[in-house]
Order: structure tokens, then C-alpha cells, then sequence
């Protein structure tokens, strides 16, 4: 099986999987080889032990924030995976999904409406 590219970023053959945030909301995640995780500008991740969400953010985040590189560095350490989330190029959105998937979890068999 080979790689597809999303936004210049390799993923895994076009499998995605739903987190619910905090607030409820969905999210389409595209997990990433972990093993060769690197950082794009301009894009959002997210990087997991099993079910725990260890940090989600950006290049930017890391770059400007020291809570947020410090946070990202431990996650590193001990992560068994990450994921690409599509994210809106609006500051106060993009924030607005970082909070929101501190708080997420892996969702799990069908969701009825």
C-alpha cells in the first residue's frame, strides 16, 4: 500500500477516524506515521497515547508558545500516534478547535442521530 498525500503531509492509506471534542463536535482526523512526524506551517495535529489527547496544535503554537513546545516535547516522548486535523486559517477558530480537542476522545461504533 503506498502513502497519499494530504496538504503536502504523508498519511496513512486513506483512513480516517472521528474524535468527538470536548464540545461535542466531530472530527475527521487523518492519522500519521508517527515514526517519520514531522510539522508543517500552517497545519493542525493532534498527538495521542491510546485515547488520551497529549497535545493538539501547530508549528506556530510551538514556535511562539513555551507551555505549548514543552507540552508538545513530553507528548513526543511518550505518543503512539498523531493525526492531521482539518483546521480554518482563522486564528480564533483554529484556537477554538485546539481547546476543543484537549478534551477529545476516539469515537467508537455508529453514532445515531
Amino acid at each position: 500500500m503506498g502513502l497519499s498525500v494530504v496538504s503536502n503531509v504523508q498519511v496513512l492509506p486513506l483512513r480516517q477516524v472521528n474524535w468527538r471534542g470536548r464540545s461535542g463536535r466531530f472530527y475527521p482526523l487523518v492519522p500519521l506515521r508517527l515514526a517519520d512526524f514531522s510539522l508543517r506551517d500552517g497545519e493542525l495535529y493532534l498527538v495521542a497515547l491510546g485515547n488520551h489527547v497529549l497535545w493538539a496544535g501547530s508549528a506556530d503554537d510551538i514556535i511562539r508558545d513555551a507551555t505549548s513546545r514543552a507540552r508538545f516535547r513530553l507528548a513526543l516522548d511518550c505518543a503512539d500516534r498523531a493525526f492531521l486535523v482539518g483546521a480554518s486559517h482563522d486564528e480564533v477558530e483554529r484556537l477554538t478547535t485546539i481547546w476543543d480537542l484537549e478534551g477529545a476522545e476516539p469515537v467508537t461504533g455508529v453514532v445515531a442521530a
